[in-house]
C-alpha cells in the first residue's frame, strides 16, 4: 500500500491522512473499516466513542469536541463554533480552532476544503444526490461568504466509490442530465441500455475548479471503496451499515501555515 499521495497508520490501517494536507497544518484523518468505534450519526448522542478518539488522538484531533450533521443528501450548509449536533445539512464550516468537522460516507465523498491563509475548514458529503446539488459548490461558495478567496483553497477528496464500481440507470442519470446538462457526458460512461458508470469523483473535481480552486490543489488519491473491501466499507457492493469518518480541525493558532 504505497503510495506517496497517502500516509496509512496502523496495522491493520485503521485511518489515513493525506500528505498534501499535512503540509498545511491541517489535523485530520480519514478511517477504515479497522478503526473501532463509530457509529451512524444522530442526536444527541456522538457518533464516535471513545475507542476511535484514542485512535485519533495522534493526528491532533480531540474528538470530544467533534461536529457533526443528520446527513441528508443535500447541499445545505451548516456552521459549527462548537462541538456536537449542528442540524441537518451536507457541509459543514468552521473558522473556530480545535473543533473536528466529521463527514459520515459508505461510498458517498467526504470532501475536505480548507483555507490556511484565512485559517477556514469546510468538509462536505457527497453522493450523486449531493453532486447534482452542488454540495462541493456550495461549500465553496460558503468560504466565500465568510472571506475566502476560491485560488487560496486546498481540497482533498476521500475514499469514495469509483467509476470502475459504480453503474447507475435513468433515476440517476435523468436529474444529472438535468443539472449539467452538455457536461455529464464527461462523467458517465454507457455500458448498456439505460445503464452508465458514473464518475462522481470528477464531476465533483469539475465544480470545485469551476468554483475557481487550483486544479493542482485538488488532491484525490482515487481510492475506491467499492473495490477495497478489505479497507472501506460499501453500500454499493455489501449493502453494510458500517461507517467511515473523516475527520479535520483547524490548528491551534500560532501554527505554522504555508
Amino acid at each position: 500500500m504505497r503510495d506517496a499521495n497517502v500516509r496509512w497508520h496502523g496495522e491493520p490501517p485503521t485511518h489515513l491522512t493525506l500528505p498534501a494536507l499535512e503540509v498545511l497544518g491541517l489535523p485530520h484523518a480519514s478511517t477504515t473499516r479497522h478503526c473501532p468505534g463509530i457509529a451512524h450519526p444522530s442526536e444527541p448522542a456522538s457518533p464516535l466513542g471513545r475507542e476511535t478518539a484514542g485512535v485519533l488522538a495522534a493526528q491532533g484531533l480531540d474528538l470530544a469536541r467533534v461536529a457533526y450533521l443528520r446527513q441528508v443528501h443535500g447541499a445545505a450548509v451548516q456552521r459549527a463554533d462548537a462541538g456536537g449536533f449542528a442540524g441537518e445539512g451536507d457541509v459543514l464550516l468552521t473558522t473556530t480552532p480545535r473543533i473536528p468537522l466529521a463527514i459520515f460516507t459508505a461510498d458517498c465523498l467526504a470532501v475536505i476544503l480548507h483555507d490556511p491563509r484565512g485559517r477556514r475548514l469546510a468538509m462536505a458529503h457527497v453522493g450523486w444526490r449531493g453532486t447534482v446539488k452542488s454540495a462541493s459548490l456550495a461549500a465553496v461558495g460558503a468560504l466565500v461568504d465568510a472571506g475566502a478567496y476560491p485560488a487560496d483553497l486546498h481540497a482533498a477528496i476521500l475514499p469514495s466509490i469509483g467509476p470502475c464500481c459504480y453503474e447507475v440507470d435513468r433515476p440517476v442519470i435523468d436529474p444529472l442530465s438535468a443539472a449539467f446538462p452538455g457536461l455529464w457526458e464527461a462523467w458517465a460512461e454507457p455500458t448498456g441500455p439505460g445503464k452508465w458508470r458514473l464518475d462522481l469523483w470528477t464531476a465533483n473535481e469539475f465544480q470545485l475548479a469551476s468554483a475557481g480552486l487550483r486544479p493542482d490543489r485538488i488532491v484525490n488519491p482515487r481510492l475506491c471503496t467499492g473495490c477495497r473491501a478489505d479497507l472501506f466499507f460499501s453500500y454499493r457492493k455489501e449493502g453494510s451499515r458500517g461507517r467511515l469518518v473523516t475527520v479535520a480541525a483547524l490548528a491551534e493558532p500560532g501554527v505554522a501555515e504555508p
